[in-house]
């Protein structure tokens, strides 16, 4: 019996073992021939309880016999490792160095693959400074799991020594650096790191082709995301549902809903995350009435919504303004879900941006544990609605509690008085917010400044902040500048806001039609003639503005120009007599304007 059990045969007759009883008989062999002497003996029995996911069998065997090598030691520290238990890992590697057992190669690289996926960074290190004392500082292996420790906790700079140090760069390390990048938010450098991959002339896997199509959806490169789906179905790559899923958010987030709903479309087996991609792309595109078809569809077709789908829809109510929908949809979200934080938001938003300010300040007042995002929605609540003292006053009731205020709640509360035509208020509120919260000022908050200025005709200020910045100014800025000088007939100024908004290259029509009008009222024609042009290099067409408003549970909407509404002439009857009234209580501004009307392109 012991000659057949002898090592060389030992190993393949584990092998042929498919369940619990016969490698229990072949366990009772090795321990009545006294084989467990043998150095890889008991590695191949945990290994092999191991393989039909007996870990409590292995652990026995590993526990039972004392005398263990490093392969025994390898062994039960690779089941915990594929059994997704980094804790016991760890514990069985300390364990293994207070015994004086000496890891190998095997042991450092699932050992720091243990402190990878639990993001301890600091044992990481300690474990690759032992595997450098033990004579493992250059292995292949413990290095991938090294770089793979520093991408995972987002120590990118680290990672690339790692990888730069490697002497042949395989496979796995590209990807490992490409979704790194990815995962520690910065797109840009994936995709750098795909284009040298390009160079050394190694092709990507599906894991690497998912990552950089979720690159291409955070930066908003359609060309590159369309190269990358088109070399996916040129090499014939499988597109499963989380690949599918990924290209719709791409094209959804690059405006290409086209696109994104043919993608959809031939996905087999569509998930709750698939419906609620595109349901957010089209809400978050404007396609308020798409997005709300969608969460009635995916209903009828046996999904049920989650809270991501539900917070789309919800932003689709307020665009559109469909409360009677939005109420629904919140009584859904108390019924079925935590109300957290986002969902709380949502509805506050819809709510305010509905009309209903009290339905939003009720929300408010119920939800318990308030976040700095909840306080925020309610402040820039109050602000939409031109109440910037409510704003204000809701911000110092902030400050009494121990929620400090961050850059977003600042934007709000400017906004706020931009809003409200509080200009001093917000002079004060913006000095405070950097000499006592420390908060230095970002784009936004410029803006909200500029805005606030420039709306109240102080549009000399206003460009004397901006020229005080210690930012580059963003389109928004110049945009509020261009502004309050075609309100206020600024031309000197005017004429410098418009050719930086031009520079900068909007996509926007409608501040290709502020500018065009801005040049109309200086009478510069020939400006008029090539602010047109680019419009139509860029075959922009102008989407019909429209308001909409729900009474008495029914959606109203009215285009720009659109007389078809049954109720017109009653409507116009009213807002005549309102636009007398205001005339009569306030002098209205007589500056004159020559606002082109911009048609459709054909």
């Amino acid at each position: 019996m012991h000659s057949l059990l002898w090592p060389k045969h030992f190993k393949s007759i584990l092998l042929a073992c498919k369940d619990r009883r016969s490698i229990s008989r072949v366990h009772a062999l090795v321990i009545l021939t006294g084989l467990t002497a043998h150095k890889n003996c008991l590695a191949h029995l945990i290994a092999s309880y191991e393989g039909i996911d007996d870990i409590t069998s292995a652990r026995y065997v590993f526990d039972e016999f004392p005398q263990r090598g490093v392969d025994a030691w390898n062994a039960i520290i690779i089941a915990y490792s594929r059994k997704g238990n980094p804790y016991e890992v760890l514990g069985l590697y300390k364990r293994m160095i207070v015994e004086g057992a000496r890891p190998d190669s095997s042991t450092f690289t699932v050992a720091i693959k243990a402190c990878a996926n639990l993001m301890d960074l600091r044992m990481g290190e300690e474990i690759q400074r032992q595997a450098a004392d033990f004579g493992y500082e250059n292995d292949d292996f413990v290095g991938s799991s090294v770089l793979n420790l520093y991408a995972k906790c987002g120590k990118m700079e680290k990672a690339m020594m790692v990888f730069d140090k490697m002497p042949e760069k395989n496979l796995v390390g590209w990807t490992t650096m490409v979704t790194g990048f990815l995962r520690s938010g910065q797109p840009c450098k994936a995709i750098d790191m795909y284009r040298k991959m390009q160079e050394e002339r190694i092709e990507g896997d599906e894991v690497v082709m998912l990552g950089l199509i979720q690159a291409s959806a955070q930066v908003g490169d359609i060309k590159f995301g369309l190269s990358i789906h088109g070399y996916m179905i040129r090499r014939g790559f499988h597109m499963d549902v989380v690949v599918q899923t990924s290209l719709v958010d791409m094209y959804a987030k690059n405006g290409k809903l086209g696109l994104a709903l043919l993608v959809f479309k031939k996905i087999d087996n569509k998930t709750v995350i698939s419906w609620s991609v595109l349901m957010s792309g089209f809400a978050q595109n404007g396609f308020a009435e798409n997005a709300l078809e969608l969460i009635v569809e995916m209903q009828c077709h046996g999904f049920r919504p989650d809270s991501s789908s539900l917070v789309s829809a919800l932003l689709a109510c307020a665009q559109v303004g469909i409360m009677k929908f939005g109420k629904s949809i919140h009584g859904y979200i108390m019924r079925r879900f935590d109300f957290d934080q986002v969902s709380g938001t949502a509805v506050i938003d819809m709510y305010s941006k509905c009309g209903s300010l009290s339905s939003a300040r009720a929300v408010f007042d119920r939800i318990e544990s308030k976040d700095s995002i909840s306080w925020n929605a309610m402040i820039e609540s109050y602000g939409v609605h031109g109440l910037g003292k409510e704003a204000l006053s809701l911000f110092l009731q902030m400050t009494q509690t121990n929620i400090q205020p961050d850059h977003a709640t600042f934007a709000s509360l400017l906004s706020a008085f931009s809003h409200s035509g509080l200009a001093e208020e917000g002079l004060q509120w913006f000095n405070l917010m950097v000499s006592e919260y420390k908060i230095q000022p970002r784009q936004k908050h410029y803006a909200c400044m500029v805005d606030l200025l420039a709306r109240a005709g102080r549009v000399e200020e206003a460009h004397q902040l901006i020229q005080s910045m210690n930012i580059e100014p963003g389109l928004a800025i110049w945009v509020a500048l261009l502004s309050g000088c075609l309100s206020y007939g600024k031309s000197l100024i005017g004429n410098m806001a418009a050719a930086m908004v031009l520079e900068l290259n909007p996509d926007d029509l409608g501040i290709y039609a502020l500018v065009s009008n801005y040049y109309s009222m200086t009478k510069k024609w020939d400006k008029v003639a090539v602010v047109r042009k680019i419009m139509k290099e860029k075959q922009m067409k102008k989407v019909p503005g429209y308001s909409a408003v729900e009474v008495n549970g029914k959606h109203h909407a009215f285009l720009m120009e659109d007389k078809t509404h049954h109720q017109h002439e009653d409507i116009m009857q009213i807002l005549d007599s309102m636009d007398n009234d205001m005339r009569s209580i306030k002098n209205l501004s007589t500056t004159v304007f020559i606002l082109q009307d911009l048609p459709e392109e054909s």
